[in-house]
């Protein structure tokens, strides 16, 4: 039995990943959580751990702007904490450390009516403090790998299920309360969070190292998402073409207009790996979030 170990309790995704090994394979994994907020989680022993999974971190959600002390902050948790973690986890004897970093890292979706496609080619151009906090923590784990130190990083895209937050919460709300919602061809990578578990028990279990892409086997279009969504409340909603102009001329004054309706993949080859793990389509990926 492999022992795991959560930094960062109460997270989403630390939430999500102990339910799903808990309910799915409980006798491969045992998991523990600690909370990254009490500074006597450094008293904590980690030499008993198999792999440290670390989710901890502040969250993208500034408009525009940055205050210099909001800069700080993100230095402060995404980075040095993400670092000063792995040294503890390498000095006493954790075998793997796998980061959740994030697709943002290479910089912000393309404009409507643009596409844009990270291949393994395509280097990391964070355009704002948040992503690059995530790109500096993950410079600065990357020394520590060696043969009795896995690092393992993920750089998921925008992550969706049920009871998360940020961007598709938005979009449930129009699903709900819309009867028509513009139809915008877009293209957008995501992992539906019981796909994102499966790969990271996946890289437990494998014991991998290196940089990894998880994605869902489809692309996701934004419109058609709302859709689906209203769909599994029972709900109809019509997509309307036509208001690509707006929308566009909207996104000259907000970044959320790109953001929601902007193209940013991942080549689908970049997330292949030797064994399935996006089992779960997006239809019904919809149906168990909602």
């Amino acid at each position: 039995m492999k022992r795991i170990l959560i930094t960062g309790a109460n997270s989403y995704i630390g939430t999500s990943f102990e339910h799903y090994v808990t309910e799915r394979c409980a006798e491969e994994f045992s998991v523990d959580t600690v909370d990254m907020t009490d500074p006597s989680w450094r008293e904590k022993d980690f030499s008993c751990y198999d792999c440290v999974f670390h989710v901890a971190g502040i969250a993208h959600s500034d408009r525009g702007k940055i205050s210099p002390e909001k800069e700080k902050l993100y230095r402060s948790v995404n980075t040095d904490l993400t670092v000063e973690t792995a040294r503890k986890a390498k000095k006493e004897g954790v075998k793997q450390f796998i980061f959740m970093s994030s697709a943002i890292v290479y910089g912000k979706s393309a404009k409507i009516g643009k596409r844009k496609v990270i291949t393994r080619d395509t280097a990391a151009m964070p355009e704002n403090a948040y992503g690059d906090s995530k790109l500096q923590a993950e410079n600065g784990i990357k020394p520590l790998n060696d043969k009795d130190f896995r690092v393992c990083i993920l750089r998921p895209p925008m992550i969706y299920g049920k009871n998360c937050k940020g961007n598709y919460q938005t979009l449930k709300k129009f699903a709900l309360k819309l009867k028509f919602f513009p139809y915008v061809k877009n293209e957008r990578s995501m992992p539906y969070v019981g796909n994102l578990c499966e790969f990271v028990r996946l890289m437990i279990a494998n014991e991998e190292r290196g940089t990894f892409f998880p994605q869902n086997v489809e692309y996701t279009n934004t419109s058609e998402m709302v859709k689906l969504i209203g769909a599994a409340h029972g709900k109809k909603v019509h997509l309307v073409k036509g208001f690509g102009w707006a929308l566009k001329l909207l996104g000259l004054f907000t970044g959320l207009v790109n953001k929601a309706f902007g193209s940013l993949t991942y080549d689908k080859e970049l997330s292949a790996y030797k064994e399935p793990y996006a089992s779960v389509s997006l239809q019904k990926s919809i149906e168990e979030s909602e």
